[in-house]
């Protein structure tokens, strides 16, 4: 497997090109199968996850061709319902072509999802929705079995946010017989990216950004053109690689209404921030001051950037208290950043940050994708010489991210 070896303790500085978002574009593609009309999706990252949705597409009998960052799909004659184990174990996103196969076609079969293990993640509400929509859904060998003679709108009330779930009654809907109304549905970015996919197809979908949408059935989609918007998650990452080793980086396409959150929390930590346009320069500080955190659904701090302001809170200049309330497993990293000299205790969904005045490198191993981030951003600040294992879980949601470091003057390469 590769690895990233990183030599730490230089200056970063310049500008980086943020790619679109993972979340956003997963969901997205999926969705097209609603259409038999030709979609060309432009800013689409090239990342492993996406190149597996790109792969369930053509096995549902889809056509594609991925050039660059643009992907055009052709999904005129669909002729298999069923997402298979082998690609669904891997991503737990493709169970986005669910909705998407079963509001089309009134059927789909679905192996039981997979992806990163951070913690338990049913998806009864995605379930519970399409059965209030009239679907028939059974469970038998590891598959899950959605049938509907008819899909019709209905109120669909959510115990609990759930994005995931939001997306796919999105998708079950705009085909779908009268009016579905979603509430508590989730506010974050990619799903507005995909209620404004979907309109410009010729869906009928309002609300969106809210805790209430609205989506009015229609009977077809066409095609379009449309572009996947910029990546909040990876625009925070760099800028706390700003942060953490004291550099001044400037990011480029900045999504500026998607990282209020994240700039207040690295302004309370002493860096200074600068607004230009759709660009964002980040200065960072040697010693931050404490600051903590508590994750929550979107405009909340998200739980995907946890991880990475651990490893920045890990050289503050005293205590702060990270409360994670999204996902219990969430806290893997601690024990790779507590290797490379950090003092961070667990208890429960809490860690306390105790700030060194400096960490060193060491070999660590990636548990997850924004864990793997975390272990970067450690490395680009630690003494001496920091080895990553496991760095596919980086690729899943990060384009070419050695690459980008060291345009910025990281010395950081990737080996087998």
């Amino acid at each position: 497997m590769d690895k990233i070896i990183i030599e730490g303790r230089n200056k970063l500085s310049g500008s980086v090109n943020i790619s679109g978002s993972k979340n956003a574009a997963l969901p997205i593609i999926a969705s097209t199968i609603l259409t038999a009309k030709e979609c060309v999706l432009t800013n689409v990252p090239r990342l492993n996850d996406v190149l597996v949705m790109n792969k369930l597409i053509k096995t549902v009998g889809g056509e594609t061709d991925f050039t660059g960052n643009t992907l055009c799909i052709r999904n005129k004659n669909i002729t298999n319902f069923k997402a298979p184990y082998d690609l669904v174990k891997t991503m737990r996103a493709s169970v986005y072509v669910m909705g998407a196969l079963l509001g089309r076609y009134r059927q789909a079969e679905v192996a039981l999802p997979g992806g990163c293990v951070i913690g338990e993640r049913p998806i009864n509400l995605h379930l519970q929705g399409f059965e209030r929509m009239g679907a028939k859904i059974t469970i038998e060998h590891g598959y899950i079995k959605a049938k509907a003679k008819k899909l019709k709108g209905a109120e669909i009330n959510f115990d609990v946010v759930s994005v995931g779930a939001t997306a796919n009654i999105i998708m079950a809907a705009v085909l779908a017989e009268g009016k579905t109304i979603i509430s508590n549905a989730a506010c974050e970015p990619h799903i507005a990216d995909l209620a404004r996919f979907l309109n410009t197809l010729g869906a009928k979908i309002s609300g969106y950004g809210n805790k209430e949408i609205e989506i009015r059935g229609v009977p077809e989609l066409k095609g379009c053109k449309y572009e996947i918007t910029p990546d909040y998650i990876e625009a925070g990452t760099f800028m706390a690689a700003a942060g953490i080793t004291n550099s001044k980086i400037t990011i480029n396409n900045a999504p500026l209404d998607h990282l209020e959150i994240i700039i207040h929390k690295l302004e309370e930590a002493g860096c200074k921030i600068k607004k230009t346009g759709t660009k964002l320069t980040v200065q960072g500080i040697e010693r931050p001051k404490p600051a903590g955190i508590e994750t929550r659904p979107y405009p909340g701090f998200p739980t995907d950037m946890q991880a990475q302001w651990s490893a920045f809170m890990s050289l503050s200049s005293g205590a702060s208290i990270i409360n994670e309330t999204i996902w219990e497993k969430r806290f893997m990293h601690i024990p790779e950043l507590n290797r490379m000299g950090a003092n961070i205790s667990v208890k429960g969904n809490t860690a306390v940050v105790e700030g060194v005045a400096g960490l060193s490198g060491a070999p660590v191993m990636v548990s997850d994708l924004r864990a793997g981030a975390s272990l970067v951003l450690a490395g680009l600040r630690a003494k001496g010489t920091t080895e990553i294992s496991r760095i596919y879980h980086l690729d899943r949601g990060y384009e070419r991210i050695e690459k980008k470091f060291e345009m910025l003057g990281a010395r950081i390469k990737r080996v087998k």
